[in-house]
């Protein structure tokens, strides 16, 4: 063969690093987001039992029918509007994109934010336009308008609260930025369950929003569900560029069985939210630590010499997410994912530690 890679993979993919995610075999693992309590003995049995009598031998529903109704219940999607599922928000991501992308075509969002914005992106061949948060990272609306005006993007994506800084942006800075699109504007919802504020519900009153939400970070990241909510005008176009049986079979039984149980999930958010208060305040505490203010489940801090900290803490078997170097305006910043008691009780002492060296 006398093909070389650079003669055949696009140059923007060659450039490309690929998504790491480190391994976190025997660590105290609070780099991806997740939600530390495992599920209780009694909703795991109903689980099994649905597993033993699951038609694996067949293809599953490919509209997931049942559990959207669930979601339409649980989420209160308003009436009227369409669902559309992914294998988690990434592949929503994807699909949104494949969608707009014609000759020419701009996704926008701010920076810094989810890094899979930018790539999905830059793998669909999309130009992408990145507005930089405000030193706070607060929304800069005016540079948003000024932006969204010059470039004409036909998808905006914005988290809500955002990762990985866990503001949650000012919603008529929100509302300003959906009228002044002339596309689509996504609202990533992932971290609801700990902001207690939404967009959904508004979805009637912009023709032009989205609203993405996942059920990763309410105890159910092994299951890679996502959900985007929208008028059908929009979403029966996107639903053309979905695989079909993109829902697996247990997908579809465990997250809809799940789903009943929304006191149990509630209580796991709310002790998740109460840890994030204290954790926030025990960082404030320390010397040489800045943490920034978080409506999602994770914080993230500032510190001197992040990479010797990220590395120390490693060390010692707790692994958090290092974020120096992936942006500018993450310079010295390391992000936290808040854990157990237990878990973040050991995250602190660690770090005192790492931080007396």
């Amino acid at each position: 063969m006398s093909k070389q890679p650079e003669d055949i993979i696009r140059d923007e993919i060659r450039a490309l690093s690929a998504y790491h995610v480190p391994d976190s075999v025997g660590l105290v693992k609070l780099d991806a987001m997740e939600n530390p309590y495992a599920l209780p003995a009694e909703v795991r049995a109903e689980i099994a039992q649905l597993a033993a009598a699951a038609a694996f031998n067949r293809y599953p529903d490919p509209g997931a029918a049942q559990l959207k109704a669930r979601l339409r219940e649980v989420l209160e999607i308003p009436p009227g509007m369409a669902v559309l599922l992914g294998n988690g928000s990434d592949e929503i991501i994807q699909m949104l994109v494949m969608a707009v992308a014609k000759p020419g075509a701009v996704v926008m969002g701010v920076e810094p934010s989810f890094v899979m914005f930018r790539m999905i992106a830059t793998v669909c061949g999309v130009r992408f336009a990145g507005v930089p948060l405000k030193a706070d990272f607060t929304l800069d609306a005016e540079r948003l308008v000024a932006e969204i005006a010059e470039h004409q993007p036909a998808l905006i994506f914005i988290a809500y609260p955002n990762n990985p800084t866990g503001s949650l942006f000012d919603a008529a800075a929100m509302a300003r930025i959906i009228e002044a699109a002339p596309g689509l504007v996504v609202v990533d919802e992932a971290y609801h369950a700990f902001a207690g504020t939404t967009f959904m519900s508004r979805l009637q009153d912009y023709p032009n929003l989205l609203v993405m939400r996942t059920l990763s970070k309410s105890g159910l990241a092994g299951l890679r569900l996502g959900l985007l909510a929208g008028r059908d005008a929009w979403l029966a176009h996107v639903d053309k560029v979905r695989l079909p049986y993109n829902i697996n079979v247990l997908t579809q039984l465990v997250a809809e069985q799940v789903l009943r149980h929304q006191a149990l999930l509630a209580g796991q958010a709310a002790a998740i939210k109460a840890e994030r208060a204290r954790l926030f305040e025990e960082l404030r505490r320390m010397p040489g630590v800045r943490p920034f203010p978080s409506d999602a489940n994770f914080i993230l801090f500032k510190t001197g010499a992040a990479e010797q900290v990220f590395n120390d803490l490693k060390r010692q078997g707790v692994l958090i997410k290092n974020l120096h170097g992936s942006h500018p305006a993450l310079a010295d910043c390391l992000r936290v994912t808040v854990g157990t008691p237990a878990e973040n009780a050991k995250f602190l002492g660690v770090l005192g530690k790492a931080l007396d060296t």
